[in-house]
């Protein structure tokens, strides 16, 4: 049960679990969340979207945030066909086979998780040194601070989630052919109608 009286669904059934329940509540905040994570994710970048997901899925994974490790690591999927490197990224994303130049991003994602300032210039001339652009190392400590306060947005409002990953599996594919809006754009319209 979430901490404060969030919505959970509509009159016509559509649920709002996670940061859709908080995004309905405040729909004005919701806006430019989507905006953010929607150039983040979906924007114009030498990183695919698949690998964008797979740093998102990375940090919520360490910061145990069901919702969002699940329904990134959804998207992540129908980006790269591969259900099992999101696993392998939500649990063991050291031996992940996944290319040098993201396993370097992801350990820098992972040190700003536990903090910006676990960031050390090794850890950047490491990215460097696979390949990795300024911006991509830009880009990845932006996912990387986005998705812990997403994270924290999430869970600090203990936000409920539903545990069948069909669910997930069928809104990344919305995501992916939308983009995050669609994802609130039902949620928030019924509260401003």
């Amino acid at each position: 049960m979430a901490h404060i009286n969030l919505p959970i669904s509509d009159e016509l059934g559509r649920e709002f679990p996670g940061i859709v329940g908080p995004m309905t509540f405040r729909p004005e905040t919701a806006a430019p969340i989507n905006e953010l994570v929607n150039i983040l994710l979906r924007g114009e970048s030498t990183l695919s979207r698949g690998e964008r997901e797979l740093i998102a899925t990375h940090v919520s994974a360490q910061n145990d945030c069901f919702f969002c490790q699940t329904i990134h690591g959804a998207v992540a999927a129908v980006h790269l066909d591969d259900e099992a490197l999101v696993h392998s990224i939500k649990t063991d994303w050291v031996n992940a086979r996944v290319p040098a130049k993201l396993k370097a991003l992801l350990n820098i994602a992972g040190k700003v998780q536990l903090g910006g300032k676990n960031v050390l210039a090794q850890d950047v001339e490491d990215a460097r040194a696979h390949g990795a652009t300024d911006r991509e190392i830009h880009d990845t400590v932006l996912i990387a601070a986005v998705f812990c306060m997403c994270n924290r947005y999430v869970d600090g409002l203990g936000t409920w989630a539903p545990e069948n990953p069909d669910i997930y599996r069928s809104n990344a594919r919305e995501i992916v052919a939308r983009g995050y809006e669609s994802v609130t754009e039902t949620a928030i319209a019924h509260v401003t109608r």
